[in-house]
């Protein structure tokens, strides 16, 4: 068989499942629409008046500090593996880059004050 021909048995095959599924729940999903489901709802808050309003949202700064803790773990672990084999100066260098770039990160968040917890 053409490669081709495989690729377009697997996306028809994705698309009838997708499809069947979808059947399936305009079938058997229960419909009970009360006033209460069809009020608009976000992030746990109740709408209160009519206008709208502009909220200070501050998850960006879990977000920046997840970005420097968590994700940097992602690429540290795999290349602290792989280094034990045979990565010479350039990968040092790289990972020197990357964990520079995290510390400029880490000394601007708490310049800014966000790495105070009380």
């Amino acid at each position: 068989m053409s490669p081709y021909v495989v690729i377009a048995a697997v996306v028809a095959v994705g698309l009838l499942l997708f499809v069947a599924a979808m059947g399936a729940r305009a079938l058997l999903a229960p419909r009970a629409p009360t006033r209460a489901k069809l009020t608009t709802y976000e992030s746990g808050v109740d709408p209160v008046g009519r206008d709208w309003a502009q909220t200070q949202v501050r998850y960006f700064v879990y977000a920046f500090l997840y970005v420097i803790f968590a994700v940097d773990a992602v690429y540290l672990f795999p290349w602290a593996l792989v280094v034990r084999g045979r990565l010479g100066a350039v990968s040092l260098l790289e990972i020197a880059v990357f964990i520079g770039i995290l510390l400029v990160g880490l000394v601007h968040a708490a310049r800014r004050g966000l790495l105070r917890w009380l």
